[in-house]
């Protein structure tokens, strides 16, 4: 009975090691093969940036909006450059009351045009300040649509890093759940500790948690994006791709120079310059009378005596026509309060539109400051991530197994190891994101592409050299150079 109580007892002891060795290479096989799985695009449909790029421009109400006031603003500019339209009146002068006839010999019907002449070069200068405007409100347009862009790439790539992080926690979760049956089978047999299954419980508990909450997040960010793109068929925006990132960073003195000169918010504050001081130039030029000139045609009804052959005198009637012209002008009498005020007026607004200006290149030189500090900061630790940080994390998790196989490390050493190297493979997907945004705001800054959106990054395995991985670093520091 003895012998057949050790065997049973050598046999579950082979048994809870054989659990725990199986236990130990599910946790190690699992890391690199989970990354491979999460990082490389599904079979399914994918979701391109590129393809909600010109989803939100073509469908965004916003951008609708913009191009009808820019049609809306051209179409003032044409009626500046003429002169008022002429006025026509057609009178009947003198009439008697209450039979309304002509008045001998002053009643007549009478034609008046008169024509206001603008003098100074007044046309040109309203031309020219509304045609401005006209230019900064087109900017102002093309502005909105890069604007949309921006927001719709912050919630593309949040969605991107929400989607690979919520593969991460159902494969830990998975392998959590994994070990819990493993230690409850350990503990049984008396090969484990109550420590171990109760730990196992609360970080299956926690995972379930951050899973629920990413799921919200991940409902946010579809809501999100459909309300940029007026979606309203309620799709999920399943696998987003991130596009493939250029392999070397522009300078950031050319990404300024760009963004400085090519930024539609900056060309539109040029433009409101050249309208300020086109106003300012026909205020200026208010005191200048304007002409007018009138053109009278007036004809009545008369009677004519002659003389027939024969020399006595006869009666008949006659139209008798007449014409007149008038010159005018303007007089300004009200200058101090009118003419005088209105050059106070714009040079204010000439001063305010320099001023804008200003502010608006400093904000924009500000601005490209911190994304290339952002991307720079993304990128670089990115790479530090894939060459140096999970590279390590999974030696310590290897190192840990050797030593839990010989009773140097407890399971929960183990454990924490394992869940550290998860966190580590979430936090390169939200470095990646940060990257994505911040080449959003580059391109939104510059106003032009600076990566392909339709493109799909090429990935493998973390610590692989591939265009996003070991030869990040590099980019990375050819770009900072």
């Amino acid at each position: 009975m003895q012998v057949d109580e050790r065997r049973r007892r050598g046999g579950c002891a082979a048994s809870g090691s054989v659990r725990a060795a199986a236990l130990v290479l599910t946790i190690v096989l699992a890391l690199p093969w989970g990354i491979a799985r999460t990082q490389e695009p599904a079979a399914r449909s994918v979701t391109r940036l590129g393809d909600l790029y010109a989803r939100v421009t073509r469908e965004n109400a916003r951008v609708k909006a913009a191009g009808a006031q820019v049609r809306a603003a051209h179409a003032r500019t044409p009626g500046a450059k003429r002169p008022p339209d002429p006025q026509l009146q057609l009178g009947f002068m003198n009439y008697s009351l209450p039979s309304l006839t002509p008045m001998a010999p002053v009643g007549m019907v009478q034609l008046q045009l008169m024509q206001m002449v603008p003098l100074g070069g007044k046309l040109g200068l309203a031309g020219r300040s509304l045609a401005a405007q006209a230019s900064a409100i087109e900017e102002r347009a093309r502005d909105v649509v890069w604007e949309l862009r921006s927001q719709t790439a912050m919630a593309f790539y949040d969605l991107y890093a929400i989607d690979r992080q919520l593969s991460v926690s159902r494969e830990t979760l998975l392998l959590l759940q994994d070990i819990k049956r493993t230690a409850e089978s350990m503990y049984r047999v008396g090969e484990g500790r109550q420590a171990d299954v109760l730990r196992a419980q609360v970080e299956i508990a926690r995972m379930a948690e951050d899973t629920a909450r990413m799921r919200a997040m991940r409902r946010t960010m579809v809501a999100r994006i459909a309300a940029l793109a007026n979606d309203s068929t309620e799709r999920d925006y399943d696998g987003p791709v991130r596009p493939q990132f250029p392999d070397t960073i522009p300078g950031k003195s050319w990404l300024v120079s760009l963004a400085i000169r090519e930024r539609p918010m900056v060309r539109a504050g040029v433009q409101d310059v050249r309208a300020a001081d086109a106003a300012a130039e026909l205020a200026r030029r208010e005191l200048i009378p304007d002409l007018q000139i009138g053109a009278v045609y007036g004809q009545r009804r008369g009677t004519m005596t002659d003389t027939d052959a024969s020399g006595e005198p006869m009666t008949r009637s006659a139209t008798e026509r007449m014409g007149s012209l008038m010159i005018g002008a303007s007089i300004p009498i009200f200058a101090r309060d009118r003419q005088l005020k209105m050059r106070e007026e714009s040079n204010a607004m000439r001063a305010m539109a320099d001023a804008d200006l200003v502010a608006m290149r400093a904000e924009t030189r500000g601005r490209v400051d911190e994304a290339y500090a952002s991307l720079m900061r993304a990128r670089h630790l990115a790479a530090l991530y894939r060459s140096t940080v999970l590279p390590q994390a999974e030696a310590t998790v290897a190192s840990a197994m050797s030593s839990y196989r010989v009773g140097r490390v407890d399971f929960m050493t183990l454990l924490d190891d394992q869940m550290t190297v998860n966190r580590y493979r979430q936090e390169l997907f939200v470095l990646e994101a940060d990257e994505g945004k911040a080449w959003a705001d580059l391109e939104m800054l510059t106003a032009r592409d600076l990566l392909d959106a339709n493109s799909i990054a090429t990935l493998s395995p973390v610590g692989g050299r591939d265009r996003n991985g070991g030869m990040a670093a590099d980019a990375a520091q050819r770009g900072a150079q």
